[in-house]
């Protein structure tokens, strides 16, 4: 009798099927993040450890954030985050099985968020790790149309699966919470500029992640210094944010946004490639439907990453008057197709 076959004749159960995780190997994953974190203020802005309970209100949302004796999960410690969610939508544009246990090399992280490779980034590394999964929320955001009202990690677990022989970790085994992997399945996310990795401070990550969620391929979008200052999570005083925003404006290196100061106190964020000559024409909008018929017509495509690239194509055609934006946006995407 074969070895794995029970005395009563049925088979052992498969232990670990391949279903049990996803492997992280997309190398040109686009960088993708989720747009509930996006809006709301989750991740600490402090550079040391932050022990504070985080409470956010506005409008019908609530969110308390409780960290561990490690701190609370920093605005850096979200590009592990990023990772994840990128190579998870990399692979489902590409039709592939995705679980929200992950695999992934340490390597491939550090590189793909521009960080050093070096043994102090490893151990700064695992301490992120620890910090989201330590990091407790609660709140009654959806995600995928779920209500949550009880509390989760950021990551439900993670195990260094591999050491080097100098005990650096080589690949790392990480579950996502059900709450994140339920907005990556509803493709509840927004690409982002790879400059994002290049941002040194952790307000001007979060400002990017605000303008990128509110102003995203709108011509401009405006919010008061003090919505603003909420919706950071910023621990500022009110003149050292605007000290703060006014230095942004100054040195000007927001990806795809500019930022400008406005009369009562408001903020006004424009798109950098909008800035043309001759008439402003606004904003074409696509009905819900535009997006399955360019999944029909482009299968294993991010069907909203070629939205943006087909208004970065209207902006730098001279915004031409579209009777039929529908029409034309699909007729581009069968000629973007046909180029590869």
């Amino acid at each position: 009798m074969s070895s794995s076959i029970t005395s009563s004749g049925r088979l052992l159960p498969d232990r670990h099927p391949q279903g049990d995780f996803f492997l992280c190997d997309i190398f040109d994953a686009i960088p993708k993040d989720d747009m509930v974190t996006m809006e709301h203020p989750i991740f600490s802005l402090s550079t040391r450890p932050d022990r504070r309970i985080l409470r956010y209100a506005h409008n019908d949302v609530e969110i308390e954030v409780t960290p561990s004796v490690k701190g609370l999960a920093t605005i850096h410690d979200k590009d592990i985050l990023i990772y994840c969610i990128s190579q998870l939508m990399a692979a489902l544009n590409a039709g592939k099985s995705v679980s929200r246990r992950l695999h992934l090399r340490a390597h491939d992280l550090l590189v793909a968020t521009n960080r050093e490779t070096s043994g102090d980034a490893y151990r700064r590394l695992k301490a992120a790790f620890e910090r989201l999964a330590g990091t407790r929320i609660t709140t009654n955001l959806e995600t995928g149309g779920h209500d949550v009202t009880s509390g989760f990690g950021l990551i439900e677990s993670w195990e260094i699966v591999r050491h080097a022989r100098g005990g650096r970790m080589v690949s790392v085994a990480v579950t996502l919470s059900e709450w994140l992997y339920r907005a990556v399945m509803a493709k509840s996310v927004l690409t982002l500029s790879r400059d994002y990795f290049r941002l040194r401070k952790p307000l001007e990550r979060r400002i990017y992640e605000i303008a990128r969620k509110h102003c995203g391929r709108q011509e401009s979008w405006r919010v008061s210094v003090d919505l603003l200052l909420k919706k950071s999570g910023a621990a500022s005083p009110r003149r050292v944010f605007r000290k703060m925003l006014r230095d942004m404006i100054a040195a000007g290196h927001l990806p795809d946004y500019e930022m400008v100061e406005e009369v009562d106190d408001m903020i006004r964020f424009s798109l950098r490639d909008a800035v043309v000559e001759g008439p402003v024409r606004s904003v074409p909008v696509l009905p819900p439907e535009a997006h399955d018929a360019a999944r029909a017509l482009a299968p294993g495509w991010d069907v909203h990453a070629l939205e943006a690239e087909w208004r970065g194509f209207w902006v730098r055609s001279g915004r031409p008057r579209l009777t039929a934006p529908q029409k034309a946006f699909l007729a581009w995407v069968k000629q973007r197709v046909a180029r590869g």
